[in-house]
């Protein structure tokens, strides 16, 4: 494994609202500061040689927080992928969403699909940005996707295996080789469940504010220094 690089790599990205309280900032300040490192480090981890990286921006469960809270992200989302078109394009970086539809607003929406579409001919990696999502939804999604592709007669139900339902999530990417989770929790929240089957898990207890190119070294090493045996199916 040494010197290999994960050809997915998935991030958790986690303490944002930490962060900035161990500032004595507002939350926000936190999730500004995230979003920022998000920039520079997706640009690193893609250049360094991954060809699919997935981030966790705003599961559906992150509804629940405070208004206050949810509408400084909602606008934080307008405002970062409306003004960051030129930005991924210029570094080749193809931006895709995994994720429901509701309850997003339609102004959000119209963002994302115009990032998508900008940046559609990009070849350095692609960014998954996973925002409204979880991982179950993404499964129960899928499957009613496939029951209704039969119950039209498009689809063989024979012809589905562990490796062609791939193609029914939200976006089709190959299996996660790593995921990163930051801040120092040991879960991995509904993310991504089905990519994740046989991915090598990294837990830093650096907030995501703070995990710079040092800290992704420090968990590619992590990685490649471990005895994997590959058993994905794709």
């Amino acid at each position: 494994m040494k010197n290999s690089i994960p050809t997915h790599v998935g991030i958790i990205m986690d303490g944002n609202g930490r962060w900035a309280t161990r500032r004595g900032l507002v939350r926000s300040a936190g999730h500004q500061a995230g979003y920022d490192r998000l920039k520079k480090t997706a640009l690193y981890i893609l250049h360094k040689g991954v060809k699919y990286l997935s981030i966790f921006a705003f599961s559906t469960e992150n509804f629940k927080r405070s208004k206050e809270e949810v509408d400084f992200l909602m606008n934080l989302f307008c405002t970062g992928f409306g003004k960051e078109k030129d930005f991924f394009r210029e570094n080749d970086v193809k931006v895709v969403f995994s994720g429901r539809d509701k309850p997003l607003s339609k102004k959000l929406m119209k963002i994302m699909d115009e990032l998508e579409d900008y940046t559609k001919d990009c070849k350095a990696g692609i960014l998954n940005i996973c925002l409204n999502y979880g991982g179950q939804a993404e499964i129960v999604d899928a499957s009613k996707k496939i029951a209704l592709l039969v119950k039209e007669d498009k689809l063989n139900i024979e012809d589905i295996t562990e490796e062609t339902f791939y193609k029914y999530l939200y976006n089709d990417l190959p299996p996660i080789d790593l995921l990163i989770r930051t801040s120092g929790e040991i879960r991995i929240s509904n993310f991504m469940l089905y990519s994740l089957s046989y991915a090598e898990l990294v837990f830093t207890s650096t907030c995501f504010p703070d995990f710079d190119e040092k800290e992704f070294d420090a968990c590619l090493e992590d990685y490649q220094n471990r005895n994997i045996t590959k058993g994905s199916v794709k």
